[in-house]
């Protein structure tokens, strides 16, 4: 499956993974190390701590790289459809709300980046502005419009 990636995402993710090679590796082989240190391993909790976050580190590096070997940069072309790389201001009647359209591997909700395969996302791909839909969560069911495309 290809992941297409914007330059930065793209650049943040292989940061993350210099990062986790080069330095966190290093930190957990230390802190097995130590736990080793201890003795029987059969009831050290920092060696088996240390093991586990090992774990979970190898299976990042993992995922990582194959998001990295399968990624096509995106190349933002001029249109008035959202699409992925497209800032978007929604518009409800409880206000404003800007997102940018990214990738799955770059979604961020909390700096107001989501996925084009979100309920969201998908929602917003291929508007044009003006036009509207409705959103639906567990307690209501909310109606935007388009308000803007960048």
């Amino acid at each position: 499956m290809k992941n297409y990636l914007s330059k930065q995402g793209l650049e943040k993710l292989k940061k993350e993974l210099d990062y986790l090679q080069n330095d966190k590796r290093k930190e957990i082989a230390a802190r097995l190390k130590h736990a080793i240190s201890f003795g029987d391993l059969k009831e050290n909790f920092a060696y088996h701590d240390a093991k586990e976050q090992q774990g979970f580190l190898e299976g990042r590096i993992l995922e990582l790289k194959k998001i990295i070997n399968n990624s096509v940069l995106l190349e933002k072309k001029a249109s008035d459809k959202v699409q992925v790389g497209s800032i978007v201001v929604i518009k409800s009647k409880s206000g404003d709300e800007k997102y940018e359209i990214v990738s799955p591997p770059e979604a961020d909700p909390f700096n107001n980046k989501i996925s084009s395969q979100s309920p969201l996302g998908e929602l917003i791909m291929g508007k044009k502005v003006g036009e509207s839909f409705e959103f639906e969560t567990s307690d209501e069911k909310t109606k935007y419009t388009i308000d803007k495309i960048d």
